[in-house]
């Protein structure tokens, strides 16, 4: 009797746990509106109160968090953090970092792989360069608004204009609040400039003397893949060295680029 109370125990531990994570599904196929209770509800089958009781314990944990004026659940911090963890083994920094070093150890400053998460931009690695001085506006598992910082502003210019508009409204209000010196209207500028360019620079408007420079990476089909950018002291990046990381930084994105090329193209045969 106390072996099929055991086994009844576990089982609905399992079972509470199988339903944690699909509805932690749920919530991470909504990410930018969010999911509600009465849609995770509807989608699960679940009652109410076990969709209540399973998401404040996703909540406790990190992995889901609610806003308090729409009451809608988003994914949570450590689910950003352990993406980032999977993204070691699975994603674009496997077939990235080779590249990222040799672009760090070329330059001497520091090179960063960036991904979009919505209307935010995630540093999935920071590499370290050899010049003794450093900036540390950027490090690995940081969010940013899209058009904060090169790599992210490299990202938000190379989206339509529809959906640039969409990510400065939806980051309006974080904008004023934690970056009041970039308002809509210069990141709209610096993404006119950055097509113009083709590549993005920030010239130490997120912290002074930190200036960085970054280029949008697309896989084969055209989509956004994330972005790949430098950053260094104001003086390292004036011209003509300028020019001269940017072409360096352009390379080691059409690296990246035929590499996403080939694994695409090796996928497409199987």
């Amino acid at each position: 009797m106390e072996q099929v109370k055991a086994d009844t125990g576990a089982l609905a531990g399992s079972q509470s746990v199988d339903r944690a994570l699909a509805l932690l599904g749920m919530v991470g196929r909504r990410p930018l509106d969010g999911a509600s209770l009465g849609e995770l509800v509807a989608e699960s089958g679940l009652n109410k109160p076990t969709v209540r009781r399973l998401m404040l314990a996703l909540i406790r944990n990190g992995m889901v968090e609610q806003n308090e004026e729409s009451r809608r659940y988003f994914l949570g911090e450590e689910s950003y953090i352990l993406g980032t963890f999977a993204a070691h083994r699975h994603g674009l920094l496997e077939l990235s970092f080779e590249t990222l070093a040799r672009l760090a150890q070329e330059t001497g400053d520091a090179a960063f792989l960036s991904i979009r998460r919505g209307f935010s931009s995630l540093c999935l690695h920071r590499e370290e360069g050899t010049y003794p001085i450093r900036t540390y506006a950027l490090m690995t598992g940081r969010l940013h608004p899209l058009g904060v910082g090169a790599g992210s502003l490299a990202m938000l210019a190379s989206l339509p204009d529809a959906e640039v508009e969409a990510a400065l409204a939806a980051n309006a209000a974080r904008l004023e609040e934690d970056y009041p010196g970039l308002p809509p209207d210069q990141i709209r500028a610096r993404v006119a400039e950055t097509r113009a360019k083709g590549y993005a620079l920030n010239p130490g408007l997120v912290f002074p003397d930190s200036w960085g420079m970054g280029v949008a990476l697309r896989r084969p089909d055209g989509a956004l893949a994330g972005a790949l950018s430098l950053a260094a002291i104001e003086s390292r990046m004036q011209q003509p060295r300028r020019e001269e990381l940017v072409a360096q930084l352009k390379v080691a994105a059409q690296e990246i680029e035929g590499t996403l090329a080939q694994l695409y193209a090796a996928r497409t045969r199987i």
